[in-house]
């Protein structure tokens, strides 16, 4: 099989002959046969045996045709490296057992150790990177993402301890970000080493804060981790996450190549707020799922229709897939995808 490089391509501005498409959270509770998978192990269980994470991590690919696989892990587990107890707890999502609120809690944290403590994310990459026919997205979580976990102690609708922690101890904070800036460097650097193509930080949270707010407390870090990751020869990605439209202006100095829009801003809007200078991802409502396939493509024509005006386009979602969500209409959608976009690419 000759491998698709069509989701590299569009990640570097390249010329390329259909629109490449993958979806967030492409490994999922959508498909029976992982739901099965998920009766015998939890998520985090899957995660510490490579063999079965990149089963489960190839099983969209082979299912639903898309052009890119994401590996399938888990934003929380870097953490445990560095000194954080948590699980991943059924309809809540992340709980820790030592949220962090003091400055004592942030001087506990550890440095990452990638090689020993999670090798076996390591050698899931390694197994795909032999397997797979189409580039290996990896991720991890961005720093003010995963600090909402830590000081919250779980998935939170209104941050309030982690702003309190941004506005009152702004030193305590910054250290914070130090460190799991220094995190996210090592364990996205070690991903890329055993084989990673690419990679996305998600900032699934970051749309919760002001322009401001997100400039003088978090866009340091994230700066940082793009810039100390420049030297790595893949597409990096940064997704701000759901409600991130007004941040997009404050983008426009990141060493990113890709930035995933969510739905609330049109394709041509996130560009023009970009001012131009990356490559876009996104950016489908995934709830329009639950419609009938004819409105469903003609949402993603609007969005392809958007996508093609200029270079670097990736189809996506603006968040991730849901349970409720049919693997029938995906696989359909990605045909379409697929099919649409090289009628429409020849006549530009």
């Amino acid at each position: 099989m000759t491998y698709n490089d069509q989701f590299i391509r569009a990640c570097r501005k390249q010329e390329m002959n259909q629109v490449p498409v993958w979806y967030m959270r492409q490994a999922g509770r959508y498909d029976p046969e992982y739901r099965k998978i998920k009766e015998k192990y939890s998520l985090l269980e899957i995660c510490r045996q490579p063999e079965l994470a990149a089963e489960v991590t190839l099983m969209p690919v082979r299912k639903l045709g898309v052009d890119a696989a994401i590996l399938y892990s888990d934003i929380m587990n870097p953490v445990a490296s560095i000194g954080i107890d948590f699980d991943i707890v059924k309809n809540i999502g992340p709980v820790i057992e030592n949220p962090i609120s003091t400055a004592a809690d942030v001087a506990r944290l550890t440095p990452i150790d990638v090689e020993g403590d999670l090798g076996h994310v390591l050698e899931t990459i390694r197994i795909l990177d032999r397997e797979l026919q189409v580039p290996l997205i990896t991720f991890a979580g961005a720093p003010f993402t995963i600090a909402s976990y830590l000081i919250e102690g779980r998935p939170s609708r209104n941050y309030i301890k982690t702003k309190e922690m941004m506005y009152s101890e702004p030193k305590v904070w910054f250290s914070l970000m130090d460190k799991l800036g220094d995190m996210v460097i090592a364990y996205l650097r070690a991903h890329t080493e055993n084989g990673g193509k690419a990679f996305q930080l998600f900032d699934s949270w970051v749309g919760a804060l002001s322009p401001k707010d997100f400039e003088v407390y978090v866009l340091p870090t994230i700066t940082r981790i793009f810039a100390e990751l420049q030297d790595l020869d893949v597409p990096k990605i940064y997704f701000p996450g759901v409600s991130s439209g007004e941040l997009l202006p404050s983008l426009h100095g990141l060493q990113a190549d890709v930035i995933g829009l969510d739905w609330r801003v049109s394709i041509q809007e996130g560009r023009r707020r970009l001012n131009h200078g990356f490559a876009v991802q996104g950016n489908l409502d995934p709830t329009v799922l639950t419609a009938p396939m004819d409105v469903i493509q003609q949402y993603a024509k609007e969005i392809i229709d958007q996508g093609i005006q200029e270079p670097g386009f990736v189809f996506n979602l603006g968040h991730g897939l849901f349970p409720e969500a049919s693997l029938d209409k995906l696989r359909e959608l990605t045909d379409y995808i697929h099919e649409y976009s090289r009628e429409a690419l020849k006549s530009i």
